[in-house]
C-alpha cells in the first residue's frame, strides 16, 4: 500500500478559508457525589485545542488511549456538547446550536465509529440502515431510495444483494464498509473517523484505509481521522496533530513529523514504531520508555502536562503552560524545549527527576557485519521516512497502544 503523495504545507493552507476551525475547545465531564448530586470535580477531557481542517484535506489526530481524541471528535461533529471555546463549519458557529437546527448541518458533517459491532442496529436490515439519512433529512434520491443504497453498497466494495440481510451477517470488515456507506449516504464535506480500523483484524485494515482515500479522491471529501496507531495515520494524513491529556502538543505535515519530531512526547512515540526489516531480527531497537503512569485528567499537572516524564523538563516547564505557536520550520509545538529546534527558554537545567523519567532501551550488537542494519534505529525519526516503516498493509507489524 503505497503512502499518498500529497501533502498540504501551511504555507498552501494559509491562502484557502478552513472548512473547519476550532478555537479554544473544551470538554470537562463532571463528577458528582453526595446525595444532592453537587460537582466535586471535573474530569478535563478536552482542555483548549485550537486547529483548521481545510478543503480536501485529511487531519490525522494521534495520541495515547485517554488523551481526549474521541472526545474531540464528537465535539465537533456536536455528538455532545461542549464546555467552552468555538467550532465553526464553513464560517458558521454551529457550537451552540440546537437539535433542530443542527438537523440540515447533519448533511455536510457525519462520523464513522469505532465498533462496527454496537454502530448498527441488529434489528434492522442493511437497507434499513443505511436508507436512515434519508428518511431523516427527508431526501428522495433520483431513481429511487433502494436502487441508490444499492449504489452506495457497492461504492464500498459490498454487494447490492446485501440489501436485504442483517448486520449479523457480515464480518468485521464489512459492517465498517456499511457503516461508511451510512456516512457517505448524504455526500458529506466532512467525515470525522473514529479509530475506523482498530476493532478490525489487522488483515482487513489496509482494505478499509484504502476505500477512504479512493472515496476523498472521488467525492472530495475531507477526513478528521483519528487513531492510535502510527503508521495508519502516516498513511492516510495530510497533517497529523499529537495529543496528550487533553491537549494538542504538536501539528504539522506529515513528512516533517516523521522527520523530525519536535516535541519530546511525539519523539517517544516515534520510537515505539517497529522498523519491519528481516535483517534486523533478533535484535531490540533503540526505544524510549516512559516511565511512570499517565496522569489523571481530573487533576493534570501544572505547567507543561508532559514535564513529569519528560527527560528534558526544567524548572519553567512545571509553572509555565507552553503555547502551541509556529516555529520557522512551520512545525507548530508546545515546548519549551523542543527536539530538532532553537531552545525556547535556554540556560534551564533539568531537573533531577526528569532524568529518571525515562529509561533508553539501545539495540544489541549484530553477530556479524552482514546482519548489521542498514537503517537508523526506530528511535530515530529519519528511520520512519528513509527505512521500510510499518503501514497498515503489513498487518504484522502493527504498532501497539500506547
Amino acid at each position: 500500500m503505497l503512502e499518498k503523495d500529497v501533502t498540504i504545507p501551511e504555507q498552501a493552507t494559509s491562502s484557502r478559508e478552513p472548512l473547519l476551525r476550532v478555537e479554544g475547545l473544551v470538554k470537562h465531564f463532571p463528577i458528582r457525589r453526595g446525595l444532592l448530586g453537587r460537582q466535586t470535580a471535573a474530569v478535563k477531557a478536552v482542555d483548549g485545542i485550537d486547529f483548521e481542517v481545510y478543503p480536501g484535506e485529511t487531519l490525522g489526530v494521534v495520541g495515547e488511549s485517554g488523551c481526549g481524541k474521541s472526545t474531540m471528535g464528537r465535539l465537533i461533529t456536536r455528538l455532545i456538547e461542549p464546555t467552552g471555546g468555538k467550532v465553526e463549519f464553513e464560517g458558521r458557529d454551529i457550537t451552540h446550536l440546537s437539535m433542530g437546527k443542527m438537523r440540515p448541518m447533519r448533511r455536510d458533517v457525519q462520523m464513522i465509529f469505532q465498533d462496527p459491532y454496537s454502530s448498527l442496529n441488529p434489528r434492522h436490515t442493511i437497507g434499513t440502515i443505511v436508507s436512515a439519512p434519508f428518511r431523516l433529512q427527508g431526501v428522495e434520491p433520483e431513481g429511487g431510495l433502494k436502487n441508490h443504497v444499492q449504489e452506495l453498497l457497492q461504492l464500498v466494495g459490498l454487494s447490492p444483494e446485501h440489501y436485504n440481510r442483517y448486520p449479523h451477517e457480515f464480518s468485521g470488515g464489512q459492517r465498517q464498509r456499511i457503516g461508511i456507506a451510512r456516512a457517505l449516504a448524504l455526500r458529506p464535506k466532512l467525515v470525522v473517523a473514529d479509530e475506523p480500523v482498530s476493532a478490525l483484524d489487522v488483515s482487513i485494515q489496509a482494505q478499509v484505509v484504502n476505500l477512504l482515500d479512493d472515496l476523498q479522491d472521488e467525492l472530495g471529501l475531507t477526513y478528521v481521522i483519528i487513531a492510535h496507531d502510527l503508521s495508519v495515520i502516516r498513511h492516510v494524513s495530510d497533517r497529523i496533530a499529537v495529543m496528550y491529556l487533553g491537549k494538542i502538543v504538536e501539528l504539522t505535515d506529515r513528512k516533517s513529523l516523521y522527520s523530525a519530531p519536535m516535541h519530546p512526547y511525539t519523539k517517544a512515540l516515534m520510537s515505539a514504531v517497529p522498523v519491519p526489516d528481516p535483517r534486523r531480527r533478533g535484535l531490540k531497537s533503540e526505544r524510549i520508555l516512559l516511565k511512570g503512569d499517565v496522569p489523571s485528567p481530573i487533576s493534570p499537572p501544572s505547567g507543561c502536562r508532559f514535564h513529569t516524564r519528560c527527560w528534558k523538563a526544567t524548572e519553567v516547564c512545571k509553572t509555565q503552560e507552553p503555547p502551541l505557536i509556529a516555529l520557522k520550520t512551520g512545525h507548530q509545538v508546545a515546548c519549551h524545549h523542543p527536539e530538532n529546534a532553537p531552545d525556547q527558554v535556554p540556560g534551564q537545567q533539568v531537573l533531577a527527576a526528569a532524568r529518571e523519567a525515562v529509561e533508553l532501551i539501545t539495540p544489541a550488537k549484530p553477530e556479524s557485519p552482514a546482519e548489521e542494519p542498514s537503517e537508523a534505529p526506530a528511535g530515530d525519526g529519519a528511520a520512519l521516512i528513509e527505512g521500510d516503516a510499518a503501514t497498515p498493509s503489513e498487518p504484522a507489524e502493527e504498532s501497539p497502544k500506547e
